[in-house]
């Protein structure tokens, strides 16, 4: 007797974890519904992450950290499909989402070859941000065609200039934070990651001017004002965020 056939579509989701138990299991279990395998590449969580999401269905592979972008690689190389869905361990995925991504390749290999997602804001007050203030990913890609960079400080690949990208309209919905103190030292941390170096005065025509127009940016562009007294704390703590990484990085040219 003969199994049924995977209604899921051939692919394979992929995660990085470091201590990830708050929501690891249900963003495997999330994901398993939109994607035939999910692959995780561990660096060592010391809490429950890894025999949680193996309980959740997912195939761990424990790994050291080896960079941004390579902890991806790392995980590319061990999918089973050509086919990512590249999530993060605060991500998860609606049945709306999976549907789409079904309808994607119900006439066999998707018409394009990258897909423009975006991520709906779940604050820790308040519904989710489904129309406003999402950020724009390209989560669902053919490995084949292109790869997540292989580099220690960045994650987000380059799009090729001559590929058309799709564009799915159905959010998944990101758990980003817990409360303002974990989202502020959330993106302190993350503001210390190394990039390339800005020229010197740039940099500081960005420090003496740039704030408030990081702070108009997430408030207005992005819709943050639709989220009240929430969205505009939201908009000066992103702003924020954005201004110290300048800061930082006119301080490093400082001690070289």
């Amino acid at each position: 007797m003969t199994s049924a056939p995977d209604p899921r579509p051939p692919v394979s989701a992929i995660i990085r974890t470091f201590n990830e138990e708050r929501l690891i299991a249900d963003v495997v279990r999330a994901a398993l519904t939109a994607a035939r395998e999910v692959v995780i590449v561990d660096s060592g969580s010391t809490d429950q992450t890894v025999s949680l999401a193996r309980a959740a269905g997912a195939r761990v592979i424990e790994h050291e950290w080896a960079g941004w972008g390579r902890q991806k690689r790392i995980a590319e190389d061990a999918c089973a499909y050509d086919w990512m869905l590249d999530l993060d361990g605060d991500e998860v995925v609606t049945p709306e989402f999976a549907r789409e991504l079904a309808a994607l390749f119900a006439d066999g290999e998707p018409p394009k070859k990258i897909y423009r997602t975006m991520l709906a804001l779940v604050p820790p007050v308040g519904a989710p941000w489904m129309d406003f203030g999402n950020q724009t990913r390209h989560k669902v890609y053919d490995r084949r065609i292109i790869r997540a960079p292989d580099h220690d400080g960045w994650d987000q690949f380059r799009l090729p200039k001559n590929i058309p990208i799709g564009h799915m309209k159905a959010r998944m919905l990101h758990y980003a934070f817990t409360d303002v103190a974990h989202l502020a030292a959330k993106l302190n941390r993350n503001s210390s990651i190394p990039a390339p170096l800005k020229s010197r005065p740039y940099l500081i025509v960005r420090i003496i001017f740039g704030l408030p127009f990081y702070f108009a940016k997430r408030y207005f562009l992005d819709q943050y004002f639709r989220g009240g007294v929430y969205g505009f704390a939201l908009a000066l703590i992103y702003g924020n965020a954005r201004w110290l990484r300048d800061v930082k990085m006119w301080e490093q040219h400082r001690k070289n």
